[in-house]
């Protein structure tokens, strides 16, 4: 029997990499709000392990987005003009 947690679930696996993967100015949505929205799903109540380990490869997953989303940021530097 499929439950609303499990589509929730199916959703955030199907969005959440393009979400971040994102356009030339960024991220759709910041890694923060999926971060949230995977957070809400673990509160709630009587998660099957194959939830929680769904739950948790979503959470690897969105540390490794992160990650790359950091390292590919454009680095920055100052230029002094003294």
């Amino acid at each position: 029997m499929v439950t609303l947690i499990d589509l929730e679930i199916a959703h955030l696996e199907r969005v959440m990499g393009a979400s971040m993967a994102g356009d030339l100015a960024g991220p759709i949505l910041p890694g923060a709000y999926w971060r949230e929205r995977l957070h809400e799903l673990l509160d709630g109540q009587h998660l099957t392990n194959a939830q929680l380990r769904s739950l948790d490869v979503l959470l690897l997953q969105l540390d490794e987005l992160e990650a790359q989303a950091s390292n590919s940021a454009p680095q920055r530097t100052t230029v002094s003009t003294s």
